[in-house]
């Protein structure tokens, strides 16, 4: 679903056409879409808050939406004279009225539960289905907080990566810690064992735990006065 130019605006700014909606590609499609308008100051005709719509952008907006949608949608919603009726049927027909939201969510829910990281799989490609989820929630307008991504993370992550989830939660706030804070400390961690093998990585992070351990209660024992 490339993002191509389509033409050339005023002033030689470049204009992008609407990528193609498909039956599976929804949650993607809304994101793209909406950078685009956002792009052309469009976006405040879909969603305009409190402001009055403005009637050129409503319609330009309203087309820019249209050129992105296959000929059976585009027949569906073509009565309506908005761009935001156009976005709010669409969300509609495919993120489902409240009782179909609200079921959808409740196995989005047992999806996300049941997400754990595969022991031969790469810690980018987990954090991207992670991120991949988190963008499922917010279509059903629900989020996911870093607090509950950091907790998923570092509850699921592999035997291997062990030692350095245990030092974060010893001595790190774990509800105040961002999620790409939390995994640029695992990808260190585990690009380390890469290089020095993963029995050695180990030990490692394990006597590093020690010392660290081993710091903090001399600290406390004077009071922690760094100069000791």
């Amino acid at each position: 679903m490339a993002l191509v130019p389509h033409g050339v605006g005023a002033g030689g700014s470049v204009l992008m056409a609407m990528p193609m909606l498909t039956p599976d590609n929804y949650t993607v499609w809304v994101i793209k879409a909406q950078a685009i308008l956002d792009a052309h100051t469009l976006w405040e005709a879909v969603a305009p808050g409190d402001a009055a719509v403005n009637g050129k952008k409503c319609k330009t907006a309203r087309v820019m939406i249209l050129g992105g949608l296959p000929e059976d949608v585009l027949l569906q919603v073509a009565t309506k004279l908005t761009a935001r009726e156009v976005w709010d049927s669409l969300k509609v027909r495919f993120v489902g009225a409240d009782l179909v939201r609200a079921a959808r969510r409740a196995t989005l829910r047992g999806e996300f539960d049941r997400l754990k990281m595969a022991d031969g799989e790469a810690l980018d490609a987990y954090a991207g289905r992670l991120a991949g989820m988190t963008a499922r929630f917010a279509n059903l307008e629900e989020t996911l907080g870093d607090a509950v991504l950091v907790k998923k993370l570092l509850d699921t992550v592999p035997d291997r990566l062990f030692p350095v989830v245990a030092g974060i939660e010893q001595f790190c706030v774990i509800e105040e810690m961002a999620f790409d804070e939390v995994l640029g400390r695992l990808r260190a961690f585990n690009e380390r064992v890469r290089r020095r093998g993963q029995d050695s990585g180990e030990r490692g992070g394990e006597q590093l735990l020690m010392m660290a351990a081993q710091w903090a209660a001399r600290e406390r024992r004077h009071g922690g006065n760094q100069d000791d």
